[in-house]
């Protein structure tokens, strides 16, 4: 079953601010294996001109991907979550994100696409700080692949 194209552009509400923690960028530096000092070492982060440590560049994942399950988990949608695949994963920062912001991450539907019978769902996260200032956008992309009893659609099918 084809996702309901009318969701393209559709926002969900802003998450609940999620706090920044020291341990866990040095956690998330060392389970990626990037132990540049900026991520535990305040000192460091302050050498490089921030107020704190920072985290590594894919840390937001993990806030935006939990954000992103508002759009997964809309029944209206019609996404088989048990078909999907993680396709691609980006980001652009305005700043590094750093030990003590609270975050909101803001989800909308930027595109679903029909391709070879595979759905192909776009995810874009607004990623602000508690005072409103934007730090990073992360564009997920989902591919719930077609049943193999289903023939391929083509897109706009």
């Amino acid at each position: 079953m084809a996702l309901d194209q009318s969701f393209v552009g559709r926002s969900y509400p802003p998450t609940a601010p999620y706090e920044v923690g020291r341990e866990k960028i040095r956690e998330f530096a060392e389970a990626i294996g990037d132990l540049h000092p900026a991520y535990t070492d305040p000192e460091a982060a302050g050498e490089l001109g921030h107020p704190d440590v920072i985290a590594p560049p894919t840390f937001v994942f993990a806030i935006t991907f939990k954000a992103a399950r508002a759009v997964i988990e809309d029944p209206r949608l019609g996404l088989d979550y048990s078909r999907v695949v993680h396709g691609d994963q980006r980001f652009a920062y305005t700043r590094p994100v750093r030990a003590g912001d609270r975050l909101t991450v803001t989800p909308t539907i930027e595109s679903v696409k029909s391709l070879a019978g595979n759905d192909v769902l776009d995810i874009r996260g607004e990623v602000h700080d508690e005072a409103g200032e934007h730090v990073v956008t992360a564009w997920t992309k989902l591919v719930a692949r077609a049943p193999e009893d289903e023939p391929a659609r083509e897109q706009g099918e």
